[in-house]
């Protein structure tokens, strides 16, 4: 069962994803919070799997209930999936840097509402097409690689390198296993040591890694 929390302080918004979510037996809306401040105790309490977040909140914003949940221990291993609209997307980087595992537009269908719960819940990393251009046209903006991340690349091994650079595609695990001829186990024992060794907490923030390393760049795959 997936145990969701719905962020946002337009009633009817929180309301509509909470009865929509509800239709399914595998989701389960466990509260609804009107602002940051409420999310983060509500999260303490409750334990979601995954935080539907809005950005633009009264009392905290979304980014900072997403810094505090990511820093707390209570609350670490919730993911959370920001809601954003087209004109937020400057948000995009700062997000996935504290610890958001995804984005979904606000006018998404409820197809993909679900399916995205579903995606963040097991772990995997949410990127519309739209947000990923904005990342990395972040990434394409900087004049020069971030040279922590370079000497943390030193530790990861020519066949984790290939696993990341396939998880800063957007590959699955599937997809990966097929391209690198490697067994599904394997590949999610590469992930996890990339995890591990990058003290990152989701493949979001492997996408991050992979671009700030410089292990892959803009126009480059």
């Amino acid at each position: 069962m997936i145990r969701v929390l719905v962020v946002d302080d337009q009633e009817l918004l929180r309301d509509g994803f909470s009865v929509l979510l509800s239709l399914y037996d595998d989701i389960e809306v466990v509260g609804q919070a009107a602002n940051g401040a409420e999310a983060v105790s509500l999260a303490i309490l409750e334990r979601p799997d995954v935080l539907l977040m809005d950005i633009r909140m009264p009392e905290m914003d979304g980014l900072e209930a997403t810094r505090r949940l990511a820093a707390d221990s209570r609350t670490a291993a919730c993911r959370v999936l920001i809601v954003t609209t087209f004109d937020l997307d400057e948000y995009v980087f700062e997000a996935l840097r504290i610890g958001a595992s995804g984005f979904l537009l606000k006018d998404t269908n409820r197809d993909q509402l679900v399916e995205a719960v579903r995606v963040i819940a097991r772990g995997d990393a949410l990127l519309s097409p739209h947000v990923t251009k904005r990342l990395i046209a972040e990434f394409a903006r900087r004049p020069s690689l971030d040279s922590s991340q370079v000497r943390l690349l030193d530790a990861v091994t020519d066949r984790e390198r290939d696993v990341l650079l396939a998880v800063a595609r957007g590959e699955s695990n599937a997809d990966i296993a097929l391209g690198l001829f490697m067994g599904a186990g394997t590949v999610k024992t590469h992930v996890s040591h990339l995890l591990t060794k990058i003290g990152a907490r989701d493949r979001a923030q492997l996408v991050m890694f992979a671009y700030e390393s410089g292990l892959i760049s803009p126009g480059r795959q």
